[in-house]
């Protein structure tokens, strides 16, 4: 048996119907498939022996993995015991790959930067998220959930909010509503900007987001100041992922 343990964030699903309905939003042509955390395997029952893609599972919990070994001895080479925040994503793939998983709320944002950081590796995520991330993630400019990984996601993936999930099919029973989303890469290479420049833009907008961004981005010089009139009276939230990139454009570099 498993014990869901509270420092790892687990909150097992206990509900074959959306585990099913989870694995049903794959795109259809995925071919190197991740699960992240999958505890006690309620997706993993359907996703280890199936032979459409080539998949593997990464656990942190030394409890979980043992488990899923005894399950599925056969399959031992598939299930990783090691952290997916840390493990380089190439040792395990050499080609593209697609996420899967009931994802730990306690380290959910930190999964979305590894995502940014191999944004030309990972095509596709399927996730559980806690139901207010997901909102985040998913707004659109002009509302107040829309935020520093709203933009940043949104630069390089399409973001479809799939469907709500009840509190009451996990074990232990989290506090708050669940919901799975869907991030598939765009055509975006690269942005039309210094990428590492337009993050350290967005987070500094977003970090006051109540001011206008000509107070928040006080500490940035704009090369073209009287072009960017309109869109520094407006605040953080009021920009969509093109506005950033221009604005980040038009900050002189050699002042930084």
């Amino acid at each position: 048996m498993v014990r869901p343990k509270k420092y790892l964030g687990q909150h097992f699903l206990c509900d074959d119907n959306i585990a099913r309905k989870i694995i049903g939003c794959l795109s259809a042509d995925t071919e190197n498939l991740l699960e992240i955390g999958p505890g006690k395997g309620i997706l993993t029952k359907y996703l280890i022996n199936t032979k459409s893609f080539n998949f593997k599972a990464i656990e942190i919990d030394q409890e979980s993995v043992e488990y899923l070994i005894t399950q599925y001895p056969e399959y031992r080479e598939k299930i990783i015991h090691d952290d997916f925040l840390k493990i380089d994503l190439k040792k395990l793939y050499n080609s593209r790959i697609s996420l899967i998983g009931n994802f730990p709320y306690n380290i959910s944002s930190q999964i979305l930067f590894k995502v940014l950081e191999n944004k030309n590796k990972i095509q596709e995520v399927v996730g559980m998220f806690q139901k207010e991330v997901a909102e985040r993630i998913s707004s659109e400019s002009g509302s107040r959930k829309y935020g520093i990984l709203s933009v940043l996601i949104q630069a390089y993936y399409e973001i479809e909010y799939l469907f709500t999930v009840n509190e009451n099919v996990f074990f232990p029973k989290p506090a708050v509503k669940s919901a799975v989303i869907r991030l598939k890469r765009n055509q975006v290479e690269m942005l039309d900007c210094d990428e590492s420049l337009f993050m350290k833009i967005v987070k500094a907008g977003f970090n006051q987001r109540r001011k206008t961004l000509r107070n928040s981005l006080k500490n940035f010089n704009f090369s073209q100041p009287e072009i960017l009139g309109e869109i520094l009276s407006k605040r953080a939230e009021q920009l969509g992922v093109k506005d950033f990139v221009f604005l980040t454009q038009n900050v002189n570099i050699e002042t930084i």
